[in-house]
């Protein structure tokens, strides 16, 4: 099994919501002062990472998945099943829906679903996301959104930094503007917009709606999922679940110190969003994302940072 950390060269993306705090924040190369996501660890055909060092530089993650999978223990799959990203909303989100897996494979030549999880890196003060709705009844939900009743519709939370929010399939979400989020979701580009605040795009054309298919695969009514948090602490490394599904386990891992960790059989997925340690004598720092193939074996951290961690 390889011992090697797999550092990955993120894709970014260019969004109408989008600002320059990647650049700020993480130090990225972007392409432009509206670049919204960083497609951090990525094997979807939209937009792949590619590995940076080591015996595998300059191999795409998809291809790894497909060639090599040895490195992935025992997941299965003919897709990579996450797609991590780090989202700079310097204005709202159009407010949208993802369907399930069984909606999107019919109709969306084959897609995965999109169930997914934000943890809040950063928001100003008094912020606010979208996550849900009022409506009680598929027939109210159909003519809350047909006769644009958004007040009355959207359902809002308040948010702060480290906050995790867990988004399942069918839930209506947006997130606003001031916001920067990691997000984990399963690996697909399928997104239905409901409402976009009357935008126009450069060309001064309003961006397409796909009011149909969000009635088709909003749940109703809205349920929170009810999360629990508990923290292992190994030495000075202390790893906090946030959330386990059948799609994929995230974590916080916070490292203040010296710590010592054995790896298991699972791939994992690392974002580093705080502070600089050594993994392994590995530098590891803010704005890193990286693998660690199935049966690395030991990890070894010291310093002081924090990651958010996903796998199968």
């Amino acid at each position: 099994m390889s011992k090697e950390i797999l550092f990955l060269e993120p894709v970014f993306k260019e969004r109408i919501w989008g600002g320059d705090l990647l650049a700020k924040s993480f130090g990225y190369d972007i392409p432009s002062a509206k670049t919204g996501e960083c497609w951090a660890i990525s094997a979807h055909e939209h937009g792949q990472s590619i590995v940076k060092n080591g015996s595998y530089k300059g191999i795409a993650l998809g291809d790894l998945w497909h060639n090599h999978r040895e490195l992935f223990g025992k997941a299965e799959g003919d897709k990579f099943p996450i797609l991590t990203k780090i989202l700079d909303a310097t204005a709202d989100l159009s407010v949208q829906v993802h369907p399930d897996d069984a909606y999107a494979n019919k109709y969306e030549n084959g897609e995965f679903g999109k169930t997914e999880c934000w943890y809040i890196i950063d928001c100003k003060e008094d912020a606010e996301l979208i996550l849900g709705h009022h409506a009680k009844t598929r027939e109210e939900l159909e003519s809350m959104l047909k006769n644009g009743e958004w007040d009355a519709f959207i359902r809002k939370i308040n948010i702060k930094p480290g906050d995790f929010i867990f988004v399942p399939s069918g839930t209506v979400h947006a997130i606003c503007e001031g916001t920067m989020i990691l997000e984990t979701q399963q690996s697909s580009d399928v997104t239905y917009r409901i409402y976009d605040y009357d935008r126009t795009d450069d060309t001064g054309n309003k961006r397409e709606l796909h009011l149909d298919k969000s009635i088709d695969v909003i749940t109703v009514p809205h349920e929170d999922v009810a999360l629990q948090f508990e923290t292992e602490k190994y030495g000075d490394l202390a790893v906090k679940n946030l959330v386990s599904t059948e799609f994929f386990t995230v974590e916080e891992w916070v490292i203040e110190g010296k710590g010592t960790k054995e790896h298991g059989e699972n791939f994992l997925l690392f974002s580093v969003i705080e502070g600089e340690a050594t993994l392994n004598n590995q530098v590891i720092k803010k704005g890193d994302h990286f693998m660690l193939p199935s049966g690395y074996g030991e990890m070894e951290v010291d310093g002081k940072a924090k990651l958010v961690v996903s796998y199968v």
